[in-house]
């Protein structure tokens, strides 16, 4: 059997290896590369019978060039770079890795969040200054108490109830967008639909899927019904915010500030309005990428393939 993984180095990132695979596979032939252009993909799979990608496209034009190909694990959660019609229709089976990264994303919402409210890497960047000050303290912002403040939660999947949980400990009230009823949810928790929400919170978290009707969710209309105070967080998907939209607002000050983890086109183009907006935080798409988050990940790829290998596919997306 021969195994090909596309874009290894975005899991790996150097402290990481595929030993794991390689010992619960030990007669597999086993390509691993770190990078893979689209115009290498044929070459490196055409006699591949498992393919794994993180964000290698196989589309079904690909996927119909390899005979061979059984099998292909997504090594994320989100798997729209596999066309999953077609794979179902050449009867190749495609997993994905659900709920590996939960609470390193959730930790990053709130890196994000206290970052602005306790202005930590302003503060340390300006430590060079608290020597000159007339005072034991020196502050040149104001900081922000997060208890009985109100976050708003788009969504109460995994990683949304893990924000919620969270967010309870720190004592602020939530107000979340969800289809769970309200006696399944603990105290603390209002479920509101998106119009109550927006201009009730002081801090908005997006946790949905992109989908058509999510796509651009946060847009100059919903911007306007949100308080001008208020700070949005994106740690799903760039494109589910209008980002010029975005820029506009926090230029206009009529945001309080956008911390996100993902953008739109990644590595964003130099002319993303949000690299030269104020009060825009952005970190380069690692809130899963937590060394016990990939570790995971490797974890439940090898388990998806040696399932399958077994006749006991899990995780099937296709």
């Amino acid at each position: 059997m021969k195994i090909v993984i596309l874009d290894a180095y975005s899991v790996t990132q150097g402290d990481l290896d595929w030993s794991l695979l390689r010992t619960a596979c030990p007669d597999a032939d086993i390509s691993v590369y770190d990078r893979t252009a689209p115009a290498e993909v044929m070459a490196r799979c055409a006699d591949a019978d498992v393919v794994l990608t993180n964000k290698v496209v196989l589309s079904a034009d690909i996927m119909r060039q390899m005979p061979r190909l059984k099998y292909v694990g997504v090594l994320a959660t989100g798997y729209n770079v596999v066309d999953i019609d077609a794979a179902r229709a050449l009867g190749i089976c495609v997993t994905n890795i659900p709920s590996y990264s939960t609470m390193s994303v959730a930790q990053m919402v709130f890196a994000h969040i206290l970052n602005v409210t306790n202005s930590v890497a302003h503060y340390a960047a300006r430590r060079s200054q608290w020597p000159s000050s007339a005072d034991f303290m020196w502050m040149d912002t104001p900081l922000t108490e997060l208890a009985g403040k109100s976050i708003g939660i788009y969504g109460l999947g995994a990683i949304g109830s893990a924000v919620m949980h969270i967010a309870l400990a720190f004592g602020m009230n939530v107000l979340a967008v969800t289809s769970k009823d309200r006696d399944s949810l603990p105290a603390g928790v209002t479920p509101l639909s998106l119009e109550e929400m927006l201009p009730q919170a002081d801090f908005i978290t997006l946790h949905c899927p992109l989908t058509a009707s999510t796509r651009a969710i946060i847009n100059a209309e919903t911007l306007r019904a949100m308080r001008p105070t208020a700070v949005l967080i994106n740690t799903g998907r760039g494109p589910l915010v209008d980002e010029q939209a975005v820029a506009d607002a926090l230029s206009q000050n009529r945001l309080g500030a956008y911390c996100t983890d993902v953008l739109s086109t990644e590595p964003p183009r130099p002319d993303n309005p949000l690299l030269t907006a104020p009060r825009c935080y952005i970190t380069p798409h690692i809130a899963w990428a937590t060394h016990e988050a990939r570790e995971r990940l490797i974890k439940i790829a090898t388990h998806n393939i040696t399932a399958f290998m077994e006749h006991r596919p899990v995780n099937c997306v296709s």
